[in-house]
């Protein structure tokens, strides 16, 4: 009897250990994949995994709440198409006890997170700041992938995270880009829903960029959004540089507000290189913004941007 109970249990943990082991988890709703909940696979995975830990969503509507934890790192949410798989909730600053940094949809603070093919959304409507998407890791990816919120979209968080956002769409009405990361847009539209500031980058003193935009659109469709600032300097040092991208007519000829802060206007560093569209009045911007040089420009690159000491290259 007891053999036969300790052939049982070997076979237990086998099944187990094979199942911490799972490099490709699927999520489906209709239960023809390993969970029907995107938290039923995260559970699953165990800390600090070996490998790069896929989770395929298939098609759907997953109204969660997600953190994906410190713990859990080198993880990949993989939709099934980014308009049909979508992750929503309905949080925002003033319900209950939660705030602007509680408020996402989605919080990443693992480490080489990486995402593709999907929808972060926060559908609590224009009642303020109400996040979609938090992001804290370092080394995190974003392909293909679609953010949408109204004020304070996404929370690009913490001064030592690197963020790579490559052929997405970002939509919001105030402050939908803030926060402290090195961040790089890349192939981007950057749709804007009110008139207001579409950044407000709060760039740590000593960290050499913040937010990067290349060859990106800056778009509207909204009767609303008539007058609209590319960016505001949440604290002194903001960094927000828009390269060889187009700007619509909704953008001001001014480009930037100070906030009124005049002081951030000696210490923040707002940039452009050969923007183009009916935005790119770049004669008219105001004085203490600048208009890179070809030179400049060269340093803008994402593996230049996005480095550090690994010097890490997410375009690879």
């Amino acid at each position: 009897m007891k053999k036969w109970f300790g052939i049982f249990l070997m076979c237990v943990l086998a099944v187990f250990s094979a199942k911490a082991q799972q490099k490709r988890i699927v999520v489906a709703q209709d239960g023809s994949g390993d969970h029907t909940t995107i938290q039923g696979a995260l559970d699953a995975i165990p800390a600090f995994p070996n490998d790069r830990i896929e989770i395929h969503i298939k098609n759907g509507t997953y109204r969660e709440k997600l953190v994906v934890s410190s713990w859990k790192t080198r993880i990949s949410f993989i939709g099934e198409d980014r308009d049909k798989t979508i992750i929503v909730w309905n949080d925002y600053s003033g319900k209950g006890k939660i705030n602007t940094f509680t408020s996402y949809t989605v919080l990443v603070q693992g480490n080489e997170f990486q995402a593709e093919n999907l929808t972060f959304q926060n559908d609590a409507g224009p009642v303020g700041q109400a996040v979609a998407l938090h992001v804290e890791a370092d080394r995190c990816v974003f392909r293909n992938c679609r953010i949408l919120g109204d004020q304070d979209t996404l929370y690009a968080g913490v001064d030592n995270s690197r963020q790579y956002y490559v052929n997405c769409y970002i939509e919001g009405t105030t402050d939908f880009i803030f926060g402290p990361a090195t961040a790089v847009f890349e192939n981007c539209t950057i749709h804007c829903k009110k008139n207001s500031y579409i950044t407000a980058a709060s760039t740590p003193q000593n960290q050499p960029y913040g937010f990067v935009f290349l060859n990106c659109k800056i778009t509207t469709a909204a009767p609303e959004a008539t007058k609209v600032y590319l960016g505001r300097p949440w604290r002194p040092y903001a960094q927000t540089v828009f390269l060889n991208s187009e700007l619509g007519t909704h953008i001001l000829p001014e480009g930037w507000h100070n906030w009124n802060k005049p002081d951030a206007e000696k210490t923040a560093l707002y940039a452009e290189y050969k923007s183009t569209g009916p935005g790119a009045a770049t004669e008219k911007r105001v004085a203490w913004s600048k208009q890179l040089s070809r030179k400049e420009a060269k340093k803008y690159k994402p593996e230049l941007v996005l480095a550090g000491d690994d010097k890490w290259n997410p375009t690879k």
